[in-house]
């Protein structure tokens, strides 16, 4: 019979997340510079409303901050790039697909914020959760 303990962290979670980076092509992680990681269990209502969304559990993470390609030096002085997840939302994703290991849907995530970081296309963040696979 199959055990099952209990939910992971925020920090458990945050664990995953890093490993998820540290899984990219060492080009991909010294390109991150001082983005900040975070995990939070849901999305604040401020970052909800700005996304025009109603319903928490339907953001997974948020990529906080420019595009590599947009950024320019009047930008100085601005909060900081940030990448956060939401711990709640993945779990409810990760339960609800029940098709995948909570690592490769955290995995998704991670990958999927940090294009919009490089201002990938969503064909290249496919690509790039590829070379994080291997």
């Amino acid at each position: 019979m199959r055990e099952f303990g209990t939910p992971v962290t925020l920090d458990e979670m945050e664990t995953l997340g890093r490993a998820a980076i540290a899984a990219l092509p060492q080009a991909f992680r010294e390109q991150l510079g001082d983005v900040v990681f975070a995990v939070e269990d849901f999305a604040d209502e401020e970052t909800l409303r700005e996304l025009g969304m109603g319903n928490p559990f339907e953001l997974t993470g948020v990529y906080e901050g420019h595009a590599l390609t947009e950024r320019s030096i009047e930008m100085s002085g601005t909060l900081p790039t940030r990448i956060r997840l939401f711990r709640r939302p993945i779990l409810d994703e990760w339960a609800e697909r029940g098709d995948e290991t909570l690592e490769h849907l955290v995995r998704h995530v991670v990958i999927h914020e940090i294009g919009h970081h490089f201002g990938l296309s969503d064909d290249d963040m496919h690509a790039l959760e590829d070379m994080a696979d291997r």
